[in-house]
């Protein structure tokens, strides 16, 4: 591969995804697959921070309707994150790659609180930096998360894994005549409403001028091919 495009980065990683091919839970395979390639992502020079979703365990939006309060449900979702980030840490480690999770809840007995000295320090050993625990509201995405972790440990940009190569202006598993974008700017995403990303990510993004890759997960080396200027997603930037 080349140089990479980006020197530091945050990708975002949905809870959903480390399901794998189950209803919910911790996949190990896929979680162990994850790991690899975000070593791979390393290894190419790149200081790789992670934010990771929770719905493969909790979603508080979902439990809310069912008469759990938001702020309640919202702070479950949160502490889903952190399990997935200790799980993904010790995928990590039992590769060889050191790894720490900040949160931004306060536990001090589970993980270290983020702050970003923290993170610049490990990001600056060569750490992988695990980022749990949302922004520590409730109301706010994961999607949102990563956005504002990135604007503030100074990274280029944030990759968005899906499970679909880029965005599109439907859901191409339902409307086969759905086009995929290969460039959006921040405000187009935000007036299209793409279901990808939720529209305070992208609207934060725009006002901090982070880029916003969007590309599948679900082949092996795809992180580091799209480091590399190589992988099929979308840019939404400008």
């Amino acid at each position: 591969m080349g140089e990479p495009a980006y020197r530091r980065v945050v990708i975002k990683v949905s809870g959903e995804y480390l399901a794998g091919d189950q209803p919910f839970g911790i996949h190990q395979p896929t979680i162990d697959r994850i790991a690899g390639d975000l070593i791979k992502a390393r290894e190419l020079g790149v200081e790789v921070a992670v934010v990771v979703g929770g719905g493969n365990i909790f979603r508080g939006v979902e439990v809310s309707s069912r008469g759990v309060s938001r702020t309640t449900g919202d702070t479950m979702g949160m502490l889903a994150t952190v399990m997935n980030c200790l799980a993904l840490e010790s995928a990590l480690s039992r590769k060889g790659q050191s790894a720490r999770v900040l949160s931004a809840l306060v536990m001090p007995e589970v993980c270290e609180l983020f702050t970003t000295g923290s993170a610049h320090r490990y990001l600056a050993e060569g750490r992988i930096v695990l980022l749990a625990g949302g922004t520590g509201n409730p109301f706010f995405t994961t999607d949102t998360t990563a956005v504002l972790r990135a604007a503030e440990i100074g990274a280029q940009a944030v990759l968005k894994a899906t499970n679909v190569d880029g965005v599109y202006s439907a859901d191409p598993k339902i409307d086969k005549s759905a086009k995929r974008f290969d460039r959006l700017t921040h405000s187009q995403a935000v007036k299209g409403g793409y279901k990808v990303m939720d529209a305070t990510a992208f609207a934060l993004a725009r006002e901090t001028s982070l880029p916003i890759i969007v590309f599948s997960i679900a082949e092996p080396g795809s992180i580091g091919a799209i480091l590399a200027g190589k992988g099929k997603g979308t840019i939404v930037a400008g």
